[in-house]
């Protein structure tokens, strides 16, 4: 009996996916029609903690597409010798079925797609709907050559643009959905007023605080947009929308006894609260053997460090891990929600968290 274990295949992903219950008997169909190898070039890298790693082989190449993995595509804005940053990919097909299963589409209805990348999502939305009614916006104007090429090749023909996805589609008119595949630090206003009233908004959001999360908007009658947050999404930003690198720390810091195990902060309705209670401070993590690390930073030179089972070290101005843990006791107090408990209104003035119904929104400290 041999014991090699058999490479990974497209139908068998895509029935994972429907066994997690991520796709319709629909959605299934036209996940089935259109395999991601078709989308994916030659050239991609598997994203690890520290660093993007080639492929080499297409054995290797088969396993990482057919797989439930990202596959980056490009780094460091396709320019030669840089440090080796992914900054575009083919997205994990759990999360790109998760993300058209909540953009709920009909027969008929008009899609916009922010960032079409390597077009897989492009076309899918072309299988469900039709090329006619399918528009999608690509900055890079190398990834947008490629994605019309591929696109081509597997028969589908959407309407593209080379242009600002974060401007609106000139001519265009209203459509009925709008999906945005890179992360957003907020919906910017000018696109909800591309979505007819009614009309469904997907978007990942990365705040300074947030890890990632998903959100569905309804836009309203007065043009505003109100929904929930759909759990963590992990996307690439949209380059306007980059968040910068943590603040400079000048000064010597002070040691204390942690309150809190900085593991906590990573929890996504923790980081929702304390990032609409404490705007403007920035945190980045990574694993260590004993839990995680943390560092945390204000625009005025306060920062704090953190690691499980260690002291906190506190620097400038103020006293910010404190900031942090009254944060957190507050966020005890109404009951620890869930990332799903939160919602967001974004309005021609701005964007405001809300817990549990948008009235309730949580104001900064």
């Amino acid at each position: 009996m041999s014991t090699e274990q058999q490479a990974p295949t497209y139908p068998a992903l895509v029935q994972a996916l429907a066994d997690r219950g991520l796709l319709t008997a629909r959605w299934r169909q036209v996940f089935e029609a259109v395999p991601r190898s078709r989308f994916v070039p030659a050239e991609v890298w598997r994203q690890l903690p520290d660093r993007c790693e080639p492929v080499a082989g297409t054995d290797e190449w088969l396993a990482l597409v057919n797989s439930d993995e990202p596959v980056v595509t490009q780094l460091d804005d396709g320019a030669e010798g840089g440090p080796g940053i992914a900054t575009s990919s083919n997205s994990m097909p759990s999360m790109v079925a998760r993300m058209l299963g909540l953009l709920d589409v009909e027969d008929g209805m008009r899609a916009l797609e922010i960032g079409t990348g390597t077009g897989y999502v492009a076309a899918l939305l072309c299988e469900r709907l039709g090329d006619d009614l399918v528009h999608s916006v690509e900055l890079d104007p190398v990834i947008a050559r490629q994605a019309t090429d591929a696109l081509s090749r597997a028969g589908y023909r959407p309407h593209l643009r080379v242009g600002d996805g974060e401007q609106p589609w000139p001519g265009l008119g209203p459509v009925d959905r709008l999906i945005s595949t890179c992360a957003l630090r907020c919906v910017p206003y000018a696109l909800l007023r591309q979505v007819r009233p009614g009309g469904i908004v997907v978007a990942p959001l990365a705040r300074e605080f947030w890890s990632g999360a998903l959100v569905q908007l309804c836009v309203q009658d007065d043009g505003t947009a109100v929904g929930p947050f759909c759990g963590g999404a992990t996307y690439m930003p949209m380059r306007s929308h980059r968040v910068p690198d943590l603040h400079k720390v000048p000064g010597k810091g002070r040691a204390r006894a942690a309150g809190l195990d900085p593991a906590r902060l990573l929890d996504l309705g923790f980081a929702l609260y304390a990032g609409a209670r404490l705007p403007g401070v920035r945190l980045i993590h990574q694993g260590t053997p004993a839990g995680v690390q943390v560092w945390v930073t204000r625009e005025n030179g306060a920062a704090a460090t953190a690691a499980t089972g260690e002291e906190v070290w506190q620097y400038g101005p103020g006293l910010l891990w404190e900031e942090i843990e009254q944060a957190w006791w507050e966020y005890e107090s109404v009951g620890r929600p869930d990332a799903e408990h939160f919602g967001l209104t974004v309005t021609d003035r701005g964007q405001q968290v809300w817990l549990r119904d948008p009235h309730e929104v949580i104001r900064p400290r």
